[in-house]
C-alpha cells in the first residue's frame, strides 16, 4: 500500500492554482502522474485562463503524442492565436517525455525539441501531459530547466476528504468523518499497486448519492457504491476471522471466487495481508504503540487497526504458523496437489 503524500509536500494542484492566481508562468509545462483527473482539471484551468471561449476551436489544440512529429508540433506552436491571449497546445503522451519508443519521434527529434523549447514563441503555451515519465530523459530535464514540471500524484488524506465532502455537497448530501474514512479505506485508494483513482472515486460518489434516500450517507451507502478492489475484500474476509465469524469469512471467499477472482491472485493477497498482520504482531510484542506501528508499516490507519486487532486476538506463534501454512498452501496449489478452492477453504478453517 502506498503512503499518502506528506502534508508538508505541496501537491501539484495547489501549486498550479497559485501560479494561475499570481500569473507565474513558465513555458512549456509538463503535467504528469497517476491522477489524470487532476491533470485534466489543471489543463482546463490553464486553457480557461488564456483562451477566449469564442476562440476555443481555433486557439486550443490537443494532439496525440503517439503520432506527433517534430515538424507538426513546431507548426502548432508557431501558429498565431486568432483572438486569445495565447494559443494553448496540449500534447498527450509524447514518447519523448513518457519514456516510450516511437517511430514518429527519434532521439534526434527529442534533442531538437529540447533545444526548441528554449525559444518557444510568446504567443503559445505548450503543455505536455503523461501518466508516466522518465526523468532521465533529456527532454524532461530541458522542460524542468526552462519550463515547469507538475507531478499529480495521490492526494494527501485531508485533501482527499475535502474533495469527497465537496462532491457530496454538490449532490446535496453529507457524511460523517468516520463514514468518509471508511469510504477511503474501502476504495483502496492508498493501497500499493491500486488502480483506484479520482475518476473512479467521483463515479462511486455519484452512485452513493443516487443510492441514498437520505441527506446523510451511511457506511452501507458507501459499500453499495464503491467498486474498490480485491485487496479491500480480502480484508473483509480477514476482518470476519478477527471477530471469530468463520461463516462470514467463508461467504466472502465464495463471493470473491464467484465474481471470477483468480485463486492464485486471491491467495497471494491473503498471504500479503497475513504478512502485514505478522509484522503488526511482532511490533506489538516489542510494546510499540499504535502510532509507532502505523508509522513503521506505512499503511492507512484503517488497515493498521484491522491488522493490529487481528494480531491482538492471536499469539505471535499462531500468526506465524498461519502465514507459513498460507505459503505451504500456495505451493500445494501451484504443484497441483490440491484443488485451489479446497485449499483456500482449508486455510480459512484453520486460521
Amino acid at each position: 500500500m502506498a503512503k499518502p503524500p506528506k502534508q508538508n509536500e505541496e501537491h501539484a494542484f495547489k501549486k498550479i492554482q497559485r501560479d494561475i492566481e499570481v500569473e507565474n508562468w513558465s513555458n512549456p509545462l509538463f503535467f504528469y502522474g497517476r491522477e489524470q483527473y487532476l491533470i485534466r482539471w489543471a489543463t482546463e484551468a490553464v486553457v480557461e485562463r488564456f483562451v477566449s471561449p469564442s476562440m476555443l476551436p481555433l486557439d486550443y489544440n490537443k494532439a496525440d503524442g503517439g503520432t506527433m512529429t517534430l515538424d507538426a508540433l513546431k507548426n502548432l506552436c508557431e501558429t498565431l492565436p486568432m483572438g486569445s491571449e495565447r494559443r494553448v497546445v496540449v500534447v498527450e503522451d509524447l514518447p519523448a517525455v513518457s519514456g516510450k519508443a516511437s517511430k514518429w519521434f527519434s532521439e534526434t527529434d527529442e534533442a531538437s525539441l529540447a533545444d526548441y523549447i528554449k525559444i518557444l514563441p510568446d504567443t503559445v503555451l505548450l503543455i505536455f501531459t503523461s501518466e508516466e515519465t522518465d526523468k532521465r530523459k533529456k527532454l524532461f530535464k530541458a522542460i524542468q530547466a526552462n519550463g515547469g514540471c507538475y507531478e499529480f500524484g495521490k492526494l494527501e488524506q485531508g485533501q482527499l476528504r475535502g474533495f469527497i465532502e465537496k462532491r457530496l455537497r454538490q449532490g446535496g448530501k453529507t457524511a460523517k468523518a468516520n463514514v468518509i474514512d471508511h469510504l477511503i479505506a474501502l476504495s483502496g485508494y492508498y493501497d500499493r499497486e491500486s488502480d483506484y483513482t479520482m475518476f473512479r472515486l467521483e463515479n462511486d460518489l455519484k452512485k452513493a448519492v443516487a443510492h441514498s434516500m437520505d441527506k446523510e450517507l451511511t457506511v452501507e451507502d458507501m459499500c453499495v457504491a464503491v467498486s474498490g478492489n480485491s485487496e479491500t475484500y480480502v480484508f473483509d474476509l480477514i476482518d470476519a476471522l478477527t471477530e471469530g465469524n468463520k461463516g462470514d469469512a467463508f461467504r466472502h471467499l465464495h463471493e470473491l471466487l464467484s465474481s471470477g477472482e483468480n485463486e492464485y491472485k486471491l491467495l497471494a493477497l491473503i498471504c500479503s495481508q497475513f504478512e502485514t498482520i505478522v509484522m503488526a504482531g511482532e511490533l506489538l510484542a516489542e510494546h510499540k504503540r499504535f502510532e509507532e506501528i502505523r508509522a513503521l508499516l506505512g499503511l492507512h490507519e484503517f488497515r493498521v487497526r484491522k491488522a493490529v486487532r487481528y494480531a491482538e486476538s492471536r499469539s505471535l506463534k499462531r500468526l506465524r504458523s498461519t502465514l507459513l501454512q498460507a505459503y505451504e498452501i500456495d505451493k500445494t496449489i501451484k504443484s497441483g496437489s490440491m484443488d485451489a478452492r479446497l485449499a483456500l477453504e482449508l486455510l480459512i478453517a484453520e486460521a
